[in-house]
Order: C-alpha cells, then sequence, then structure tokens
C-alpha cells in the first residue's frame, strides 16, 4: 500500500522511532511507477504478483522473492487473489558497515530470488523473512535489532552466493579470496568518491592491476564496466538531489559528479528513460 506519493515518489511511512515497514498486502490494487530510498523486498504467500522495472516484468510465483534497490522506479501489478510480504527498510542507518554498500549495489536495480535458480539460500532466506514478520508483529524489546540483524544475514547470503556462482577469478583459491576483497574494497572506494573525476587509470592503479585486466575483473565482478558503474552511483545521489525544487538540474549535474550538464541528462536518460527535467516533473505532479 502506498499511503504518501509526491509525484512518483513515495515517502514510507514507518513506525515512530522505526526505519523498517512490514506488512501483509492481499490487495487486488495495482501501484503506478513510484520509487522509495528504503529497499523494497516482497515475497508471494499466496498466488502471484508481477513487478515491472523499467521494460523488464518480473512475474513472481509463490515463495519467489525480489529484492528492488534504493532509488529504483518500480510498478506492482497484483492479480485478482492473492497474499504478499512486503517490507520496505532503510539501510542509511547502518551504512557504516564494511562492504555493505557494495552486496547493496550487487542487488541493484533488482534481484530475485526462486527455489529453482538460488539453490539452497533461497530456503534460508525465505524463512529468515517470515521470522523477521513475525518479529516485527510482536514488537517486542530490540524488535529492530533482531530485524537488522537478520536482514544482513540475508544480504551475506546474496553477497557470497553471487560471488560464488558468478565471480570465479581465473586464478588459485587463495587469490580468489584475495581478490573479491580487493574488488569490494574498490566498490565501497568508488561509492564514498563518486563525485569526484575518478578515472580507469587511477582506479586500476589503486586496485593494483593494468587497466586492461582491472576492466575485464571489475566487469566479472560487478556485470558492469566502471564507467557504468560508476554512473549508477552518481545516478542515486542525483534522484535525491532532484527531489530538492531549489537545486537546478545544473547543479545537479556538478554535485553528483558529472562536470558537463549535457553528459548529465544523456546518461540520466540511459539509465532512467526519462531526461533530469521530466523526471522532476514527475516527482512534483
Amino acid at each position: 500500500m502506498i499511503e504518501n506519493l509526491n509525484g512518483i515518489h513515495e515517502t514510507v511511512k514507518y513506525k515512530e522511532n522505526s526505519n523498517v515497514k512490514l506488512f501483509i498486502n492481499a490487495e487486488t490494487e495495482n501501484y503506478p511507477i513510484h520509487w522509495h530510498t528504503p529497499m523494497e523486498i516482497i515475497m508471494p504467500l499466496e498466488g502471484s504478483y508481477t513487478v515491472q522495472i523499467g521494460d523488464n516484468m518480473v512475474q513472481l510465483n509463490k515463495s519467489d522473492i525480489i529484492f528492488i534497490a534504493s532509488g529504483v522506479t518500480h510498478r506492482l501489478i497484483a492479480p485478482d487473489t492473492g497474499k504478499r510480504l512486503i517490507i520496505q527498510i532503510e539501510w542509511s542507518a547502518v551504512s557504516k558497515i564494511r562492504e555493505l554498500n557494495s552486496i547493496l549495489t550487487l542487488i541493484s536495480p533488482a534481484i530475485t530470488l526462486t527455489p529453482e535458480s538460488s539453490g539452497n539460500i533461497h530456503s534460508n532466506i525465505y524463512k529468515m523473512l517470515l521470522d523477521i514478520a513475525d518479529e516485527y508483529q510482536h514488537d517486542s524489546f530490540l524488535s529492530e535489532a533482531v530485524i537488522y540483524s537478520k536482514m544482513l544475514e540475508v544480504l551475506v547470503l546474496i553477497g557470497r552466493h553471487h560471488t560464488a556462482s558468478s565471480c570465479h577469478f581465473n586464478v588459485g583459491r587463495q587469490k580468489q579470496h584475495d581478490y573479491l576483497e580487493r574488488f569490494l574494497s574498490i566498490c565501497e572506494y568508488i561509492d564514498a568518491h563518486c563525485t569526484e573525476d575518478l578515472t580507469l587509470d587511477e582506479i586500476a592503479k589503486i586496485a593494483g592491476f593494468s587497466k586492461y585486466h582491472f576492466s575485464r575483473l571489475f566487469k566479472q565482478f560487478t556485470n558492469n564496466t566502471f564507467y557504468k558503474y560508476l554512473n549508477q552511483k552518481r545516478i542515486e545521489l542525483a534522484l535525491i538531489l532532484l527531489a530538492d525544487p531549489e537545486i537546478s538540474v545544473t547543479e545537479t549535474a556538478i554535485q553528483s559528479g558529472f562536470t558537463n550538464p549535457s553528459t548529465f541528462i544523456r546518461v540520466f536518460k540511459a539509465e532512467k528513460g526519462c531526461t533530469p527535467t521530466e523526471f522532476r516533473r514527475m516527482f512534483t505532479v
């Protein structure tokens, strides 16, 4: 359910002194294109559910799980009957945890877990999400701490599953671990410095590789090129700045790390399917 929608931006209403919202949704209502800062997790408990992200339609069956990253525009399409667990959680409260942002980047824009595609981690995550729902509904002493601890376990399972299934560097076992640690650190560095004038040569040097070797390994690790990854981080920041009508599009471009406003507009449109001005107009409708 969407309680507060301004244009396409949803402001999530949490319980007092909380950064987590959880509810069982059985409505047949469709929800229009929108975005919000918390991550959203949707898991059908009965029936199916459809999530649209960009041009991609994701059909969720019972027990499938989708994680939608912060700032990602999406649309929800409900069947005539069904029930699904929906969790919205804000990660800024624990954003200083080492490696967290790198795992969140692996999830962006969204990741879907099914019993067929995700092996053993699906059943573990399914159970943990049900435990989180039980903890949230009982609202006992330290419930939010328990919820965050279980959600961190969920993200660790996703991160390790991704690196085990997708990141097979052509090196020995010890170097494999070293490379994973190194690329997690590199992603954290990019996340923290994305508004600066970072270059492929500079980041490759920090990582200790030639730029050609680095480019190949970075694509393996993130499924993105270096510059696409960097621009995605900048666009995530731009979304927040565009929500403030006092900040011009040109100033948004500069504060997000784009030295050229026309480049910002081109990259933004490629990522979001509309210009920054069009996005702001939707936001303020």
